[in-house]
């Protein structure tokens, strides 16, 4: 008797632990995010894209521009393309120009992250004394409902058809989800992260210069409304975790208020990552910033348990499949115009520095 009061106890302590572990996942790597197809139409050696995250405005642009100038609508999350957006206050010329991201390479020797590829970051701050504000945000929203596609080495994408081999829940992921480890059971996104309910905390791997900025994470959900987390003070030097964790979360599901949701055709639910906000206090120096990003980590509830289905509801009746093309037609329309725009701006502006003889 006395035995099986000590397994029965044994299990429950085993189900209460499994209820307060969240799953894992990596919400962005910029390692994944380096540079590796298309040298840079103005001349020169260097690549500007990244084969994974390639998308194609070119069918938003309109039928007066030439196939030459559509080849140049495609832009990627390769980190040179991350835009540094200065408050208002401080978004001088000068200001905005020296404000950057770019492509950052950690030591083969390095005790942490060696030879990995890193999120650089260089923000300019106003000299005077008034607080202030940068958001490092990506080229364009990371889409959610991006079919798994093909990209050859001149960034055009195929879309992948027929059945896909390897581990099944990667293949049922969109693009930007990325792909999921089923030995550590760790999805390892581009942006976004499916099946989201309750987040219970966030990490960033970053590496301070000893600036006293603070750092803030910025997530979207699926009704597009955002939240920025604060994670920090950057004050100290080398690698560091940043972490939040969220003072809403109820461990014991006892304490939780229950809910029953209609599984069919509801959507579901999404974050998606979108940016850092860099704080600077008016008492805090100004002048250039820089930092380093590795990546960002979200533990957090499944939104929905994904059981076996003795019916296959979406193939039957195909409702969240044409929602999310829909969706995806709006998502590509809305941050596309803004890329097609910046390619136009691009195109007339003066590239002489010199007066002629």
């Amino acid at each position: 008797m006395r035995r099986q009061f000590i397994l029965i106890a044994v299990a429950l302590m085993v189900l209460c632990a499994a209820v307060a572990f969240a799953d894992e996942a990596v919400l962005i790597d910029f390692s994944l995010l380096g540079a590796d197809i298309i040298k840079d139409p103005a001349g020169g050696e260097a690549l500007t894209q990244n084969r994974a995250t390639m998308m194609d405005f070119s069918t938003v642009a309109g039928a007066s521009y030439t196939d030459e100038q559509k080849k140049q609508m495609a832009v990627s999350l390769a980190i040179a393309n991350w835009d540094v957006v200065l408050a208002s206050s401080s978004r001088t010329n000068e200001n905005q120009t020296l404000s950057y991201t770019k492509e950052a390479k950690v030591d083969a020797e390095a005790a942490k992250y060696p030879g990995s590829t890193v999120l650089g970051v260089r923000v300019h701050f106003p000299l005077e004394p008034f607080n202030s504000w940068a958001r490092i945000e990506p080229p364009f929203e990371v889409p959610a409902f991006e079919p798994k596609a093909d990209i050859d080495d001149t960034g055009t994408i195929t879309e992948r058809t027929g059945a896909q081999t390897g581990d099944p829940v990667t293949a049922r992921m969109s693009r930007f989800e990325g792909s999921y480890d089923a030995t550590t059971r760790i999805t390892t996104a581009l942006g976004v992260v499916k099946n989201v309910g309750v987040i219970k905390a966030i990490s960033v791997s970053v590496r301070g210069l000893n600036f006293p900025h603070g750092l803030s994470v910025i997530l979207k959900d699926q009704d597009g409304i955002e939240r920025t987390m604060f994670m920090g003070y950057l004050n100290f030097d080398g690698w560091r975790e940043l972490r939040w964790d969220n003072p809403q979360y109820i461990t014991d599901v006892r304490n939780r208020e229950l809910r029953i949701y209609p599984l069919y055709p509801k959507s579901t639910p999404f974050v998606k990552f979108a940016g850092f906000l860099v704080t600077r206090d008016a008492a805090a120096p100004g002048g250039d910033f820089i930092t380093y990003v590795k990546d960002v980590k979200i533990l957090y509830d499944k939104a929905v348990l994904e059981p076996l289905r003795d019916i296959d509801d979406e193939g039957l009746w195909g409702i969240v499949g044409q929602r999310e093309e829909d969706r995806k037609r709006l998502e590509s329309l809305r941050f596309g115009a803004a890329q097609v725009m910046r390619y136009i701006e691009r195109q007339k502006q003066e590239t002489k520095t010199e007066f002629s003889e």
